[in-house]
């Protein structure tokens, strides 16, 4: 089944202790577009300016993406830099220029409109229902958000969470949005927010999913080498999301499953920088690594 994902399509500047590197392809529709691939067909909403590279625009394609709902317009691509520091769980943003995102009114495409699955990546929650207004009959529909929009846009958020099956988002926005510390207590108090499941990422330490009747933990594929953190979380949603498009259906188990695929799509991201890796990454490998989670995740007591 297809998948429909909007968010962002930005060039990127990141630093870390060992490397430095520009104009590197992110944006989170970038990241949860190519995750989403490896499972199923991606119809991508965004915007980039005249100067993006036409090597990014042949990736997607390569990639089966379907590039009809993205706009090109005169200007400059949205751009941002970051630097991490030694263990990479910590980053600081270094500049941030809009350009033509500033201005990003997503129309969806006629074909568009009747997909049944729907990812909206993180972008401000007043974009993301903009969009999810224009899908007809949406059978499922993942969001994702960040601590700015909790700051600066609470009522547009929370009228999204009432429109939506399920929340993504990452701890401390967990515990911004909820003003708890206990991840438990979060989770359960945003159900109770309007999506059926939530999903809290935890970096390196896993994940959580909540539903009414349903808990899942799961750790994060362990790593020896972690070359660029950037984008892993897109990498998780989109990949979540595109397993659930491709099982079309919504349980117990393949919530499961989606949540295992996330994390490892997200394990194969950091391996390099932005999604040079992901760029070469093949369904066998997949499939080994989801094989080794598995084993090294299994236990039975008897």
């Amino acid at each position: 089944m297809s998948l429909l994902i909007t968010g962002s399509v930005a060039l990127d500047s990141v630093k870390t202790p060992l490397q430095e590197h520009h104009d590197l392809l992110g944006g989170s529709a970038s990241y949860a577009s190519l995750a989403a691939s490896f499972f199923g067909p991606v119809q991508m909403v965004a915007i980039v300016g005249t100067d993006f590279p036409e090597a990014y625009l042949t990736l997607y394609r390569k990639h089966g993406i379907d590039l009809d709902g993205l706009q090109i317009v005169e200007g400059k691509t949205f751009r941002w830099s970051g630097e991490y520091e030694w263990d990479l769980n910590k980053r600081r943003t270094l500049s941030v220029e809009l350009n033509v995102f500033e201005t990003f009114q997503p129309n969806l495409p006629e074909s568009y409109k009747l997909t049944p699955h729907v990812f909206l990546a993180n972008i401000s929650p007043q974009l993301q229902m903009h969009v999810l207004r224009q899908v007809a009959t949406p059978k499922f529909v993942v969001a994702d958000t960040m601590d700015l929009w909790i700051e600066t846009q609470r009522d547009a958020l929370a009228d999204l969470l009432r429109r939506i099956d399920c929340l993504v988002l990452n701890e401390s926005e967990a515990r911004e949005l909820t003003k708890q510390t206990s991840l438990i207590k979060a989770g359960r108090l945003l159900l109770k927010m309007g999506p059926k499941y939530v999903v809290i990422k935890k970096g390196e330490h896993g994940s959580l999913l909540f539903g009414d009747d349903f808990f899942f933990s799961a750790p994060a594929y362990p790593l020896e080498d972690i070359h660029d953190p950037t984008g892993a979380g897109d990498c998780f949603a989109g990949a979540f999301t595109g397993y659930l498009a491709r099982a079309d259906r919504i349980d117990h188990d393949s919530l499961r499953k989606a949540v295992i695929y996330g994390s490892v799509i997200a394990s194969y991201c950091v391996e390099d920088f932005s999604l040079t890796r992901l760029a070469s990454l093949t369904e066998p490998e997949i499939n080994e690594r989801y094989g080794r989670f598995k084993s090294m995740s299994h236990f039975d007591v008897g």
